[in-house]
This record gives structure tokens, C-alpha cells and sequence, in this order.
């Protein structure tokens, strides 16, 4: 199983980095819809494509209007957008309002809501909500084969009980750390994880591999290779990166 990073930054993007957006394409599953979106076209290996979005902030779904041209490069059979009602409710009257983007996207929308666990061609997504303005979800995939990968961004690090459970022994935990140690209040204040709460809740979950997303395009992320509150292998991914698991 491979995971392509087409956006890491939160917020906007930088020189480096477009906004979130991650693809599975033996699954064909979309992690978020950001800026990076663009990147899809040469990627996608699916005849249908699973768009599951964990928010409605900007930097999670302005790529959905990118999809008119990466369906030109690479036409498939179908598109779903998966998110909570609401959110997609929000994305439907703004997003693609007449004055904003006036063309009706090519896709069905299916509201998360419906189902506590999504049965897609090869695997099972769950979901739970998250602490963050405006509310997010975290999603987690299970694979027939045993693996598994948990996408928690754009949190303020679920932790309690019931949510380590959900999380717990993946073999991937995409999560997000938009503010170093020094920067906690604002993590706080904005709703985003600080490196400290991330290394809490991953001991606690215990993923095979750690990797940190949802990159700050200001002060970017840094690793102390001598920061001992990290049980298993971590990395800051960036755009490009394939990750194979």
C-alpha cells in the first residue's frame, strides 16, 4: 500500500508545500482536498474516486474545484465527496455558488452521517469527530490485509478513551502538528496540535510509524533527533513523498 503526499501545509501553501491532500491510489481514496489536489491526475489507478473531507476550511476543499480539469486529464467512472452533512451543505451553497465558482461539480456527495463505517472496494473507513472551530473528523482505514492508517488533522488532540481506542496500533497515524512546543497557546487558541500533545497521543495510540502533517507555511516544523518522547519512528512529511506500508 503506498501513500502519496500531494500537500502538507495547513493553512496556505508555501514554496514547498500546497495545502492538504493525500491519495491512496491502489484504493483510490482522497485524504482532504486542498491546494495539492492538483497532483492527482497522473496518480489516480481507480476507475472511481472516494474524496473523504475532514473539514470545510478553505485549505481542505478549495482543490474540489480543480476537478474539472484533473477528470479532463483522468476521467473515471464516478466521485464521491464524503463529509458531515453540514459540511458538505456549506461546500455545495458557497463553494460553488454562481459568484464564486458557477459550475455544478461532477460528483455525489454523500454525508458521513448516513454511516458510522463506510465499506469502500478494499477497505472499511470509520470516523469520529474532533475538537477544532467549526468541528472535524478524524478517519481511520482498515484494510482486508491487516493494515491500517488513521488521518487525524486539524485537531487538538483527541484524548479520551474512547477515541485512543478508535486510534490505536495503526501502522500509520497521519497526524497533524501545525505548531512547535513554544507555540502551545496558540494551538490552543486556534484549535491545531503542538509537537508536546502529538508525542502524548501518539505513545498512548502506539502507531507503527508516525508521520506529522498539516505543516505551518510560516515557522515550519522542526525535529530534535534527540527528543526521547517519541516511541516509534517520526517524520514531517512533505510534498512528493511516497510512503510505502
Amino acid at each position: 500500500m503506498q501513500l502519496h503526499c500531494l500537500g502538507t501545509a495547513g493553512y496556505h501553501p508555501s514554496e514547498s508545500r500546497h495545502t492538504s491532500c493525500y491519495l491512496l491510489p491502489q484504493s483510490g481514496i482522497v485524504l482532504d482536498a486542498g491546494t495539492g489536489m492538483f497532483r492527482l491526475p497522473e496518480r489516480i489507478e481507480t476507475d472511481s474516486l472516494d474524496i473523504v473531507l475532514s473539514h470545510a476550511h478553505l485549505d481542505h476543499i478549495a482543490g474540489l474545484t480543480f476537478l474539472l480539469d484533473i477528470l479532463y486529464q483522468r476521467p473515471v467512472d464516478e466521485v464521491r465527496v464524503w463529509g458531515q452533512a453540514d459540511k458538505l451543505e456549506a461546500v455545495r451553497t458557497h463553494l460553488t455558488s454562481e459568484l464564486i465558482f458557477p459550475v455544478e461539480l461532477p460528483v455525489r456527495w454523500c454525508a458521513l452521517e448516513d454511516q458510522t463505517t463506510i465499506e469502500l472496494p478494499d477497505c472499511s473507513l470509520s470516523w469520529r469527530p474532533q475538537n477544532h472551530p467549526g468541528g472535524s473528523v478524524a478517519y481511520r482505514m482498515d484494510w482486508s490485509d491487516g493494515r491500517s492508517l488513521v488521518y487525524a488533522t486539524d485537531s487538538d488532540g483527541e484524548h479520551d478513551a474512547d477515541s485512543l481506542e478508535w486510534m490505536s496500533h495503526a501502522d500509520v497515524l497521519l497526524h497533524e502538528c501545525n505548531f512547535q512546543d513554544h507555540q502551545k497557546e496558540w494551538a490552543i487558541k486556534t484549535g491545531h496540535c503542538y509537537l508536546g500533545k502529538v508525542a502524548e497521543v501518539s505513545r498512548a495510540v502506539k502507531p507503527k510509524r508516525l508521520l506529522l502533517t498539516h505543516i505551518n507555511p510560516i515557522e515550519e516544523l522542526v525535529l530534535d533527533p534527540n527528543d526521547r518522547r517519541f516511541e516509534m519512528p517520526v517524520e514531517i512529511v512533505s510534498d512528493g513523498l511516497v510512503v510505502d506500508f
